[in-house]
């Protein structure tokens, strides 16, 4: 399983995607949509977790392209 990957905005403006832990972002866009499309394609690549953060910091969506810690039960 590779890095979660998370969305968020960039210091120096517009949105970034960062892998967990990294330094630098991956990626700089300007909006947050297509900084989502790239880190759900890098998540589903990776079969890891996207992490989507509103301008504000807080998650406000959280999607699992692996190994759902919480699958759905039925």
């Amino acid at each position: 399983m590779g890095k979660n990957q998370h969305v968020t905005r960039h210091p120096a403006g517009g949105w970034q995607v960062k892998g967990a832990g990294n330094e630098r972002a991956t990626v700089r866009t300007d909006t947050q949509a297509k900084a989502t499309t790239i880190a759900k394609s890098i998540a589903q690549n990776q079969k890891s977790e996207l992490f989507i953060h509103g301008a504000n910091g807080q998650i406000r969506e959280r999607n699992s392209y692996g190994n759902d810690p919480y699958p759905p039960k039925g």
